[in-house]
């Protein structure tokens, strides 16, 4: 692995090159914090596929791509003499060392609970008005329901057992069936979500990521869905072509895969 100073020297590197660009490349001259915006997120959903795949060539690729956009948004603040890329670095060592007092001063913690609780009262303790401040706005809603939950369990707001909350999501689901049965759309749709909020707390006390876990089922069906393409398309035939029964076949062998 590199030394701490190649480490050092790749990361100046970067900042150099992204001077030169700023300065000379059409595309990157043009570029704002809002117009960035969207091609961040979009590396962040990409570095989060290498992670489920495994595939650390491409997390290390990825990674960069998300630094290379970490140093852009610094170089147009600096422009504005709003911050720069030693600002953005120094911010987060100071949030760091404030928010571990049980490694940089005396408190003292028993385990990682009692470290993400600190956590949250530290925050407060810094200005904010809600422990759910820091859940971003436009995080799609499964995780934004997992970033709710932990959060509020960071002040102790949670269940004790999690058979109370499989309890709970029978309950919900219970609630969710006698609404289907009176037909009133709202209501399904306001119970179906707290069914899906309850499954994603239930799947907290299991130690299961919802979104890991959806995802690995997403990328499962995909896998057996264009198995059963491929077969189809092997006897020369449409998927509409088929009936029920002429795929379920080809399925219960993709399953076997």
């Amino acid at each position: 692995m590199n030394t701490r100073q190649q480490q050092l020297d790749a990361f100046n590197r970067l900042l150099d090159i992204m001077d030169n660009l700023r300065e000379k490349c059409p595309w990157d001259k043009k570029q704002t914090l809002q117009t960035l915006r969207h091609l961040t997120i979009e590396e962040t959903y990409e570095l989060g596929d290498a992670i489920l795949d495994n595939n650390l060539q491409e997390v290390k690729n990825e990674l960069g791509d998300l630094l290379l956009h970490i140093v852009f948004y610094a170089k147009i603040g600096s422009e504005s003499n709003s911050f720069d890329m030693a600002d953005v670095a120094n911010d987060i060592c100071e949030k760091l060392i404030h928010r571990h007092p049980h490694i940089y001063g005396d408190v003292i913690v028993e385990n990682e609970e009692e470290v993400k609780q600190n956590w949250e009262k530290l925050k407060l303790k810094e200005g904010k008005q809600s422990v759910l401040e820091g859940v971003p706005k436009s995080l799609p809603a499964l995780v934004k329901a997992s970033r709710i939950q932990d959060k509020v369990k960071g002040v102790g707001f949670d269940w004790e057992e999690p058979h109370q909350v499989w309890e709970k999501v029978q309950e919900e689901l219970q609630e969710l069936q006698h609404e289907v049965k009176t037909n009133n759309q709202d209501k399904i749709e306001a119970e179906f979500g707290d069914v899906l909020f309850s499954m994603i707390n239930y799947a907290r006390f299991l130690n299961v990521n919802p979104e890991d876990a959806l995802e690995r089922t997403n990328k499962k069906f995909i896998k057996r869905f264009t198995y059963l393409e491929g077969k189809a398309k092997d006897l020369g035939k449409n998927l509409s072509e088929m009936t029920l029964a002429e795929m379920d076949v080809f399925w219960e062998e993709a399953k076997k895969l």
